[in-house]
C-alpha cells in the first residue's frame, strides 16, 4: 500500500479521507496546524504530521512528504480570516505544496477544488468571489504543472450520510453532494492510477463511487 499525504488532515473530507484509506490498508501522514487536533488523527489510525502552510517552505514541506506516493490537498480556509487567508492557504497554499510535491518526487497530486457553478445567481459576498477567483488560478497552477495530477471539483458540500452513488463527469450540473461520497471518490482515484491528468465535477448520483471514476481511466 503507497503512502498518502494529506494537506490540510484535520479537515472535514481529510478525515473521512483518512478513515477510509486506513479501513483499506493504506498508511496516512496528515498535515494539520493546531496541535490541539494531534489526538483525533491519531485516533483515526494516522500519523499526525505538525505543520502549517503559512509558515513552511517548499523544502521543509518536501521533507515531511517524503516517502508518500500520493498527496492529496484538502487544505482551505474555510472563510475564515478573510480574503487574505484564502489568498494564502487556498492560493499560494496550493503552489507550495505542488512545489514542495515535486521536490519530494511524488508524481500524484490530488486536489479538492470548488464547483464552478457554485450559489451562481444569488448574492454572494466579495470574500466569496474571491475564494471561486483563488480556486480557479489554484486550479490552473496545478494544471499546467508537471505531476500526474487530477482535480475534483465538488457541489456544495452537505454533512447527510453517503450514498456510495454519484454522479462524476467533466461538466455536469450543479447539485450537491455528501463529504463521505467525496472521500469516497478520492479514495478511487488514489486506487487507480490510471486516472490522472483530469477535471472531475461530482455530485450526488444514482452510479457506484468506483464505477463512475473507472469511466476516467486512461486506456
Amino acid at each position: 500500500m503507497g503512502q498518502v499525504f494529506i494537506a490540510g488532515g484535520a479537515g472535514k473530507i481529510a478525515r473521512r479521507l483518512s478513515r477510509q484509506l486506513r479501513e483499506r490498508g493504506y498508511p496516512v501522514r496528515a498535515l494539520h496546524r493546531n496541535p490541539a487536533q494531534t489526538g483525533e488523527l491519531e485516533a483515526l489510525g494516522v500519523t499526525p504530521v505538525l505543520g502549517s502552510l503559512l509558515e513552511l517552505d517548499a523544502v521543509q514541506l518536501a521533507t515531511l512528504m517524503a516517502g508518500s506516493d500520493v498527496v492529496v490537498f484538502c487544505a482551505g480556509a474555510g472563510g475564515k480570516g478573510g480574503q487574505e487567508m484564502t489568498n494564502a492557504i487556498d492560493g499560494r497554499g496550493l503552489v507550495l505544496a505542488v512545489a514542495a510535491a515535486r521536490k519530494a518526487g511524488v508524481r500524484r497530486f490530488l486536489l479538492v477544488s470548488a464547483f464552478p457553478e457554485s450559489f451562481r445567481g444569488e448574492q454572494v459576498s466579495q470574500t466569496f468571489e474571491n475564494y471561486m477567483r483563488v480556486k480557479k488560478l489554484a486550479d490552473v497552477h496545478l494544471a499546467e504543472s508537471d505531476l500526474d495530477w487530477v482535480i475534483l471539483r465538488p457541489g456544495t458540500l452537505v454533512d447527510a450520510p453517503g450514498t456510495g452513488k454519484v454522479r462524476a463527469g467533466l461538466a455536469i450540473p450543479y447539485g450537491e453532494v455528501p463529504r463521505d461520497d467525496v472521500a469516497a471518490t478520492l479514495l478511487e482515484i488514489i486506487e487507480r492510477p490510471a486516472v490522472g491528468r483530469v477535471i472531475i465535477e461530482l455530485t450526488q448520483g444514482d452510479t457506484p463511487v468506483g464505477e463512475s471514476v473507472e469511466r476516467f481511466s486512461r486506456a
